[in-house]
């Protein structure tokens, strides 16, 4: 599979340039590329799940700290076996439905992100129940470190290495100043960017009408509603 060391071989051959100056810069490449693939790419792979408690009498759940994009909020009353699936609403929906200082509970039904740490639940839920969140994670970052603990792979490096590379090596070509190539490595980048794409679109399994965030994420949030 490829690593960060296959990468940095990758892009000095390419560029034809093994000065120390553009080594050194190789990881400044490869983390805003990994930035724009975070900001632009969406793969089931990327998928992850993590379990929570709803607490009684407090309508904030924490997210888990890689978490890039909430997909489903679902928990099971101690009551029944039924899952329920919360619906998405904006932040400002959900504070209008159920003021935050409210004193009131109930059966929890909606959901909004209401920062990059937590998620805000209304009604306040009445007792502690567990729960599940579905979530699009953001990969640990590339490092040139070496070592047991290094992240010398992940998953763009992994199964989205045309993407990861034709990213960096328009970072490349800025460093250099090599302005004219620019366009065609953009095309490259947006040509594996598309196929990922197609290949998400596939294993979701969704409409190709229906209409999607930039990042991915769950289709664009009901101001109204239930």
């Amino acid at each position: 599979m490829p690593n960060y060391a296959f990468l940095k071989t990758d892009l000095i051959n390419t560029a034809e340039n093994d000065s120390s100056e553009y080594e050194e810069q190789i990881s400044k490449f490869v983390e805003k590329a990994e930035d724009r693939l975070v900001k632009e790419l969406d793969d089931p792979g990327l998928d992850n799940f993590a379990t929570f408690s709803f607490t009684a009498s407090n309508p904030i759940v924490s997210l888990p700290a890689d978490t890039l994009v909430v997909r489903n909020v679902n928990f099971k009353t101690s009551a029944s076996s039924n899952i329920t699936t919360l619906l998405q609403r904006t932040y400002e929906y959900a504070i209008d439905y159920w003021p935050y200082a409210s004193a009131s509970v109930g059966t929890p039904r909606y959901y909004a992100r209401k920062n990059n740490t937590s998620i805000y639940i209304v009604p306040t839920p009445a007792s502690a129940v567990a729960g599940e969140i579905q979530y699009t994670r953001r990969p640990i970052p590339l490092s040139s470190a070496t070592g047991t603990s290094a992240t010398t792979s992940n998953y763009f490096s992994e199964f989205a290495y045309n993407a990861l590379f034709n990213a960096c090596m328009i970072e490349s070509a800025k460093f250099t100043k090599s302005w004219t190539v620019i366009p065609a490595w953009e095309s490259s980048y947006q040509n594996s960017i598309d196929a990922l794409r197609n290949q998400a679109r596939r294993m979701r399994q969704d409409d190709m009408e229906t209409p999607r965030n930039p990042v991915g994420g769950p289709n664009p949030v009901m101001q109204g509603g239930q």
